[in-house]
């Protein structure tokens, strides 16, 4: 099993979750981030006035999958989130040892 975690623009999760649920993915948790890379922030504005914000508003999509899976959710995530600007995001693979449902005790690919 494996761990995808990616980190995207908030106005690409809509589109997301409707590709990943056609792949059979029907379960995701999402969380608030901020950020920066290469872009180093941006400008806002408030009450007239100019001011650096220098974390970037980004949601961070993590799920646990069988490792055939893999390859189509990274291609649907690289799909939906490419603009070829900097700020695309970034999708981290990393390897899972167990799952356990607290509900029904079940553990493995089961519990997915």
């Amino acid at each position: 099993m494996k761990k995808v975690e990616a980190v995207i623009r908030p106005s690409s999760l809509q589109r997301i979750k409707t590709e990943l649920s056609s792949l059979g993915i029907h379960g995701i948790t999402v969380l608030e981030a901020g950020g920066y890379a290469r872009q180093r922030g941006h400008k806002e504005l408030y009450k007239g006035k100019e001011y650096d914000a220098e974390l970037i508003p980004k949601l961070m999509i993590m799920l646990v999958t069988k490792d055939d899976m893999v390859g189509k959710i990274v291609e649907k995530i690289s799909e939906v989130c490419y603009s070829g600007e900097i700020g695309d995001g970034k999708i981290f693979i990393s390897p899972i040892e167990d799952v356990y449902r607290i509900r029904t005790k079940e553990n493995g690919e089961q519990a997915l």
